[in-house]
Formats: structure tokens, sequence, C-alpha cells
């Protein structure tokens, strides 16, 4: 009877032991998760910020960095034929259509990582400094690509950008050149206009990244029980 006794009595402590574990090791995930979401919604915040002040959007390298190379020879070439100013009324344009954006790729991005769940935490995991970033451009770029390119070609087409680029020059066709021989004028606006919505969302992704890389210490550390 005795010895029956003993045997509930370490069964039972062995079931509170693992309860405790089980719960610790749930209290464990969802700090990690609410740290790490914390810290890519104070990434998100920080780029969305910089998007809705042109001068900001101007001088970030980050944002520069993601300029598609397509756009560049473009601006290379208008820069070659003296029209430097233009390409800088191209990048203000640019820089003031951004802003216009900030309010449609907020959601997107903010129910991205609140959906992130312990499967990602443990590939972030796995993956090291910038995984976090690279989960959230998967999932989200092309949804961020067709929301904001509306808004940004609408923008561009209301400041009259290929107009002015047009006015200024000429009948040189310098951007039918560039675009081939379809490089008529709503062809061409639509094409700087899908380069600056690329710029648009991989410049964000680089300042959400760079802002986990500053942070990576602390999201690694809370999820240091997730495997």
């Amino acid at each position: 009877m005795r010895t029956n006794t003993y045997v509930a009595a370490a069964m039972a402590v062995a079931t509170i032991g693992t309860t405790a574990q089980s719960c610790m090791a749930l209290a464990t995930t969802g700090v990690g998760l609410a740290v790490l979401k914390q810290i890519l919604l104070g990434g998100i915040t920080k780029g969305l910020n910089i998007f809705a002040d042109k001068n900001s959007f101007l001088a970030n390298q980050l944002i520069d960095a993601a300029l598609p190379q397509q756009l560049r020879e473009i601006n290379s070439t208008l820069q070659k034929v003296g029209l430097s100013n233009l390409v800088q009324k191209e990048k203000e344009y640019i820089a003031q259509a951004a802003a216009f954006t900030v309010d449609t790729s907020r959601p997107i991005l903010v129910n991205a990582v609140n959906s992130l769940t312990v499967e990602d935490a443990a590939r972030i995991v796995q993956g090291g400094t910038g995984a976090a970033t690279q989960i959230l451009k998967e999932r989200t770029s092309e949804q961020l690509m067709a929301a904001i390119a509306p808004k940004v070609d609408a923008k561009l087409n209301e400041f009259g950008l290929v107009q002015s680029l047009n006015s200024a020059m000429g009948s040189t066709n310098i951007l039918g050149s560039i675009f081939g021989s379809q490089g008529t004028s709503n062809s061409i606006t639509s094409g700087i206009s899908r380069f600056a919505s690329q710029q648009m969302v991989n410049g964000l992704f680089n300042i959400i990244e760079n802002h986990e890389q500053q942070n990576s210490s602390a999201i690694l550390s809370s999820l240091q029980g997730i495997k």
C-alpha cells in the first residue's frame, strides 16, 4: 500500500514538472514572438515615416540603393545629355509619390507581422540576421507592388513627369530608345512608375532589414527557446 502511494506521488511530481516545463516553453515562445514582432513593427514604422517625408526619402541611402538598374540607366543617360535638373525633378516626384503609399503599405506589412508563427520564429533562429525581413518580403512583396503601383502611376501622371521629360528632350526620343520601339508616352509612364514602385518596395525592406540587424541580439536572445 505504501509502495503504491510512493509511485502515485512520484507520478504526480513528474506530471507537475512536465506541466511546468510546458508552461515555461509556451511563455518563452510567447515572449520571443512578441519581441520579434515589436522589433519588426518598429522597422516598418521607421521606414514608413521616412516615406512620409520627401527630404528624408531623398536623403536615405538604403532607398537609393534600391533604385532599379533600368531607372539608374535612364538617369545616367539624361545626365549625359545635360538634363541633370530633370533627373532631380524625377527623383523629387518619386519621393512625393512615396508619401501616398504609406497608408496602403502599412496594413499589409502589419498583418504579415502579426501572422508570424512559432514555425516562422524557428526559421528565423536558423536563418540568422535578416531572416525575419526575408520572410516578410517573400509574403508581401507582390501584394505591396500590386497595391502601390497604381497609386504611384497616378501620382507621377498627376505631376506630369513624362510630359516634363518629353518637353525637355524635344524630338530626341531618348526615352523611346531606352524603352524600345514601343516607347510610347503610355509605356514610358507605366515603365517609370513600375521602376519607382520597385524602388519603394525594396527600399522599404532595406530599412526594415537594417532595423532588424541593429536589434539582432535582442531578437535571437528572445527566441533561444524556439527550435
